[in-house]
């Protein structure tokens, strides 16, 4: 059940992102991405590049990891793990959606790297900082992993994880709980797991105050500007607004003194997203507070367009690719 009552709104507004709201305040998805199922070596395809498999995390939470290794590694090879978060809204899709398993696919194979996508508590049945929580859960398995508390140890992790090479990822709301998950991380005891960097893919953040670019895109084809406030609404703590901490990393919080200890950031946005000028405002104060953020921000396009445009998609993971190769050796990626 979610913990409170949908705020009200119109249904159109519901309708807009395949949203039907409840009485008792959860909602059904009417609208979903096609689903794929995990392949691993035993069902994976000739032309696969990279296999498959799910996890369990927290079964009292129905959550879990899909891991995905390249296909072809040479022998005795260690690759950088990214610990990857699909975007929603916080309320919609799931790692089995089609762009987002075919994002991880792609990037473990480009990188290469072991992808460890978190299949994570959607609101409004649980408002943040339900995510949050399962993603720092979903890090302290990685740490675990790394000691070999479980088991031995996860098999394709223990064979090919360099887990002093982690990285947290994610994709608009994702992007959002890698940097919240980010700042919860930094004082936790990580042990043979290191964070070196942060990916975020056209953030997810928010505020009271319209922006510019909000006003002028504000009936963006993807992110409208009624549907926005609406998966705030539904996401938010019951009660609280867009200037929240959770939404707005401006506006104060308990974590504004930790933020200048982030590790390096790569931060990606597009002219045509409305959440652009969000985007930047947060680019500028993790500069101000000495994070080394390299700020990709690129003309026109759209909100999500790497899961509509495959040479987006291939740019992304381009840019992901030198990211992690100039933080592991030390090169300056803005240049």
């Amino acid at each position: 059940m979610a913990d409170s009552a949908p705020p009200p709104s119109s249904l159109d507004s519901y309708e807009s992102v395949g949203l039907v709201p409840n009485p008792d305040g959860s909602v059904t998805r009417s609208i979903a991405f096609p689903s794929v199922a995990a392949t691993d070596e035993t069902a994976a395809t000739d032309s696969a590049v990279a296999f498959s498999k799910d996890v369990p995390l927290n079964p009292a939470n129905n959550t879990f990891l899909r891991l995905f290794r390249p296909r072809l590694l040479p022998p005795n090879t260690k690759i950088p793990v990214i610990l990857y978060f699909h975007g929603g809204g916080f309320v919609l899709a799931s790692v089995s959606a089609l762009p987002f398993h075919e994002t991880c696919n792609s990037m473990a194979a480009k990188v290469p790297a072991l992808v460890l996508s978190l299949e994570y508590r959607l609101a409004p049945e649980h408002r943040l900082p339900a995510a949050y929580e399962d993603a720092v859960e979903a890090i302290m398995w990685v740490r675990s992993q790394a000691a070999a508390e479980i088991d031995g140890g996860e098999p394709w992790l223990r064979k090919y994880a360099d887990f002093s090479e982690c990285f947290l990822m994610g994709g608009s709301a994702g992007a959002n709980i890698v940097f919240h998950a980010g700042v919860r991380a930094l004082d936790a005891d990580l042990g043979a797991m290191k964070i070196q960097g942060l990916i975020l893919n056209q953030p997810y953040f928010g505020g009271v105050e319209r922006t510019e670019s909000e006003l002028r895109l504000a009936d963006d084809r993807i992110v409208p500007l009624p549907a926005n406030d609406l998966l705030w609404a539904l996401a938010l703590p019951d009660g609280a607004d867009r200037d929240h901490e959770y939404s707005n990393p401006l506006s104060g919080g308990s974590y504004q003194e930790k933020i200048g200890r982030l590790q390096n950031c790569l931060v990606i946005g597009y002219s045509g997203d409305p959440l652009i000028d969000r985007q930047r405002r947060v680019v500028k104060m993790m500069e101000t507070r000495g994070v080394h953020v390299v700020a990709k921000f690129k003309d026109g396009g759209h909100h999500g367009i790497e899961c509509y445009d495959p040479s987006h998609a291939e740019a992304m993971d381009d840019d992901v690719k030198d990211f992690i190769d100039c933080t592991l050796h030390n090169f300056d990626p803005k240049h």
